[in-house]
């Protein structure tokens, strides 16, 4: 039997999906392990560790790649930019891309509550899938796949100042509407870690220019700056 026969289908999808293949499979396999699976089979932290070590070499990665694209930015160009394509919406939807959700060990809990599709769940997965890629391929290796998979948002044209969404609203309320935006809560579920916990409106005066939710009142003042720079943007091209 060839080894890539003794490669579980699921594996092997998934190892082409980020354009590497394992040495060691048993690395994969724990960066899918999410500790909630880990916890009801009494066998540890799950993916914790290899995720703390995926953070720290795909900003690393992410890093390298933006002093090689960009050599004529300064330090704040630089960490502005690495903070957009690292943070957890970011990696999400890279982990999305890749169907990590689908490959994911959950626990019941995590399973029923949909955790295959939360950004947070989904982000860690990624940098515990990189961080085995590291222990299995070392640094290079995580390049190459960290290339593949941020290279074209790396490459867009917003990664240039790669400012937060409210920043960018701002900025558009002053010089087209002499306005400050405002963030009004609208509810707090109360429940620690879920994903809708907050939900904010924003506004310019008193009309409401965009809604978000988040883990965070941060993040869902975010997702309503987003979706306000949605609106003004068909705004200026109506």
């Amino acid at each position: 039997m060839s080894d890539e026969t003794a490669r579980p289908d699921g594996e092997a999808t998934l190892e082409e999906r980020l354009g590497y293949r394992f040495a060691d499979r048993a690395l994969l396999r724990a960066a899918l392990a999410h500790p909630s699976y880990a916890h009801e089979r009494g066998e540890g932290h799950g993916n914790e560790r290899l995720e703390f070590l995926g953070d720290a070499v795909v900003g690393l990665a992410v890093a390298r790649l933006l002093f090689e694209t960009y050599p004529d930015w300064p330090e704040g160009h630089l960490t502005r930019a690495r903070a957009a394509l690292v943070n957890s919406g970011a990696l999400a939807e890279r982990a999305r891309a890749l169907e990590l959700g689908a490959h994911a060990s959950l626990g019941r809990t995590e399973r029923r509550s949909g955790g295959a599709d939360k950004e947070r769940i989904l982000a860690n997965l990624f940098e515990a899938v990189l961080g085995a890629v590291y222990l299995d391929g070392g640094i290079d290796a995580v390049f190459e796949v960290v290339r593949r998979e941020l290279g074209t948002a790396l490459a867009a044209g917003d990664v240039v100042h790669a400012r937060d969404p409210k920043t960018r609203f701002q900025e558009w309320a002053h010089a087209t509407q002499r306005r400050t935006p405002h963030y009004r809560a609208e509810h707090d579920s109360g429940v620690e870690e879920a994903e809708d916990r907050f939900h904010v409106v924003v506004l310019l005066g008193d009309e409401p220019w965009g809604r978000g939710m988040g883990r965070t009142k941060r993040a869902a003042e975010h997702a309503a700056a987003r979706e306000a720079l949605a609106r003004a943007e068909g705004a200026g091209d109506a």
